[in-house]
């Protein structure tokens, strides 16, 4: 096998994991601090792409187009918030119809399946031409915002968001009203994940329909390999940080794996598989250490 072609890889899978490590922060607010399994992020992702697309074509920056691609994302994710807290449905349902929903809007948004915003026609922030820039602009992109959102939530709002996913039932005890808090992290993290949709969308060249199918899988795939990797008992900072850092780790092994043979129509088995494994890895560990202090606990009274 080429080694070198390997090697050559290398660079665009960390700028695809650092622009796809702004989903897996964005996915982190709902699925790690608010307990809340969005599936919205399907959709997001693919209308921040479209957004931006369609504004970078009419002459829009495309820095200002990123900032139309996140609120796009974040008008999604309100809509997700209200249908559960206001209208009583289901957390998993409700990210579902708002996906369904966006498919079409998407569709309306581009006028067709895809659109292409060619490095050759435009001043691209990133590009799969310029890997190397692609870096630089992920990098500081991810620290900005992890940044930002070390420093939210330690504020009052962020804590009361916290506070929500950990234990919804004292929030509202103390006075947080949490169908509020809800909405407010359903519309942060599909932000990110439309900014992320946005940067993507330009680096690939182009916004098609289907670009957001599977980004539950690669965004949770992110985090829980960051996770077992870097470690969940860290500081906060660290936590953010470690779900970008895991999602470059992730389409690291993808082009490992494509190297060794792997079929491209196989690797949505493979994600799943993957994300699969890196859950049930805490699992077994805590099994293992509960079976094995049993153990000890038994062997001590016996030899008593």
């Amino acid at each position: 096998m080429n080694v070198t072609a390997l090697l050559n890889s290398l660079p665009g899978s960390i700028a695809q994991g650092l622009i796809w490590g702004i989903m897996a922060l964005g996915l982190y607010i709902s699925y790690k601090l608010l307990d809340y399994a969005d599936l919205t992020v399907d959709g997001s992702l693919c209308t921040g792409g479209a957004v931006a697309a369609i504004c970078i074509i009419n002459g829009v920056s495309p820095w200002i187009a990123i900032i139309f691609a996140a609120l796009a994302g974040m008008a999604a994710g309100a809509i997700t918030g209200i249908l559960h807290t206001a209208l009583g449905i289901p957390a998993i349902l409700s990210g579902i119809l708002t996906q369904l929903a966006l498919y079409s809007i998407n569709m309306r948004i581009m006028g067709k399946a895809n659109i292409t915003v060619s490095v050759t026609e435009y001043d691209l922030l990133v590009s799969i031409r310029y890997n190397n820039k692609s870096i630089i602009i992920g990098v500081i992109f991810v620290a900005a915002l992890v940044a930002l959102m070390y420093w939210f939530f330690g504020t009052e709002l962020g804590s009361a968001l916290r506070a929500t996913g950990n234990n919804p039932n004292m929030s509202r005890a103390q006075g947080i009203n949490t169908n509020v808090i809800k909405v407010l992290g359903l519309t942060l993290s599909n932000g990110l994940v439309g900014l992320s949709g946005g940067l993507y969308a330009q680096y690939q060249g182009n916004a098609d329909i289907n670009m957001g199918r599977g980004a539950i899988v690669i965004g949770l795939a992110s985090i829980i390999i960051g996770e077992v990797i870097i470690g969940a008992r860290r500081s906060f900072a660290v936590k953010l940080t470690s779900a970008a850092i895991g999602s470059i780790i992730y389409y690291i092994v993808i082009a490992v794996v494509l190297w060794l043979g792997l079929s491209t129509q196989d690797l949505k088995l493979f994600s799943a598989v993957t994300v699969a494994v890196f859950l049930s890895i805490p699992y077994i560990k805590s099994n293992y250490k509960g079976r094995l202090a049993l153990n000890i606990r038994r062997e001590g009274r016996s030899n008593a």
